[in-house]
């Protein structure tokens, strides 16, 4: 009887997902981008010789004080890894609970590579760097891992449209769709002006955090 018993517990289904620590585990994907973005602007104003219509944020991890702009590039990834698992609980096995944390967790795991692989310098910066960058092999790495990060992180807003529809936020699923076309123009842009790139990068992770936090606030529909 007592070995019944505990087979029967045993194959108890577990209990739901608490919301409340869903959504505290979800916030890193929440705090990630603003975080990133904010000290990305405080140290761009603050370095000398600093342009964003020039300099890529990325290159703020050059020069005596690049070890502030490596250790963004660290935390971001951190809390997007955590923002990922805090999303799947979020989720609790509904659409999308598999692939759009799993393409998070790329993205974060993409911003450690680019702590690894410094940018190249270039446009003068740091001060005394030629005007004309030469591509590196650190750097192409560096690219490389920002744009497979980023390119996870556009299919992850196209997989994490369908629990936004299901949860009856229609208007936020077409723009989850959308946004990643708003990401990708940024980034084709770059040619042009290094503004285009930052504003892509930037749409990308502020978009992350309002979706993050809609999905976290919202009960699914079962």
């Amino acid at each position: 009887m007592t070995h019944t018993l505990g087979a029967s517990r045993s194959l108890a289904p577990a209990p739901p997902t608490s919301r409340p620590a869903a959504r505290w585990t979800a916030a890193g994907g929440v705090l990630a981008g603003p975080l990133f973005l904010a000290a990305g602007l405080a140290q761009g104003a603050a370095r000398e010789g600093f342009d964003f219509t020039r300099h890529a944020i990325s290159q703020l991890a050059l020069g005596g004080a690049g070890w502030i702009q490596t250790v963004n590039f660290l935390l971001a990834g951190a809390l997007l890894v955590a923002g990922a698992a805090g999303l799947r609980r979020v989720l609790d096995g509904g659409a999308g609970a598999a692939w759009g944390p799993l393409l998070v967790g790329v993205c974060g795991v993409s911003f450690w590579a680019a702590a690894a692989f410094p940018a190249d310098a270039g446009a003068g910066f740091p001060a005394g760097s030629p005007d004309t960058a030469t591509l590196s092999g650190h750097g192409a790495a560096h690219m490389a891992a920002g744009m497979a990060g980023y390119l996870a992180l556009c299919a992850a807003f196209v997989v994490l449209a369908r629990p936004l529809a299901d949860r009856g936020h229609r208007g936020w699923a077409v723009a989850s769709r959308l946004a990643p076309v708003a990401v990708l123009t940024g980034f084709a842009g770059s040619a042009a002006s290094v503004l285009a790139f930052t504003a892509g990068a930037g749409l990308g992770l502020l978009w992350l955090t309002a979706l993050t936090v809609r999905l976290a606030t919202t009960p699914a529909n079962h």
